[in-house]
C-alpha cells in the first residue's frame, strides 16, 4: 500500500459514498485508475465492505449494554452459537481473562435486557454495564502515512 492507497482509504473512511470522480480529483488521478486501486484493495482484503451506519435509537433501541459473558463448564461453543443467533447482539468478541466473551447489545429497555440475558443464563454467567455515552465511535485502524 502506498500513500495514494492510504489517502483513498482515509477519504473513504470519512465518506464511503464518495464518487470515483471526487476521489480521483482528491488524489490527482483518473477515475479508472482509482477504480483499479479500489478493486485491488478489495481483492487484498484491505477493504472488506462498504457499510451502512444505522441509528439504533431511531430504530427503537435507545439503550446499549456491554455484557461480559463467562460460559459454564462445557458450554463455550453452545454460548458462542447462541450469541451469534441473538439479533440484539451487535458485536461480540472472544477475549482473554476471566470472561470469554464481551458483547455489545442493543436494547429497548431494562426489561428487554432481562429477556436477552434469559436466553443464555442457563449456559453462562454474565456481568452487564449500561452504556451512558460513547466517547470514541467505531473508527478504522490507524493509517500508516510514511
Amino acid at each position: 500500500m502506498d500513500q495514494t492507497d492510504q489517502e483513498l482509504l482515509r477519504l473513504l473512511s470519512v465518506d464511503a459514498r464518495m464518487s470515483l470522480k471526487s476521489l480521483a480529483d482528491e488524489v490527482g488521478m483518473s477515475s479508472p485508475a482509482v477504480a483499479e486501486r479500489l478493486q485491488k484493495l478489495q481483492e487484498n482484503d484491505v477493504i472488506r465492505a462498504f457499510t451502512l451506519d444505522l441509528n439504533a435509537e431511531a430504530m427503537g433501541y435507545p439503550m446499549v449494554a456491554i455484557v461480559r459473558i463467562r460460559p459454564l463448564p462445557g458450554k463455550l461453543l453452545a454460548v458462542e452459537r447462541l450469541l451469534q443467533e441473538i439479533p440484539e447482539v451487535a458485536e461480540c468478541d472472544r477475549v482473554t481473562g476471566d470472561d470469554c466473551f464481551v458483547a455489545r447489545v442493543y436494547l429497548r429497555s431494562i426489561q428487554h435486557l432481562d429477556e436477552v440475558l434469559n436466553r443464555i443464563i442457563d449456559k453462562a454467567q454474565t456481568s452487564t454495564s449500561i452504556v451512558k455515552s460513547q466517547v470514541v465511535k467505531r473508527r478504522p485502524a490507524p493509517f500508516v502515512m510514511e
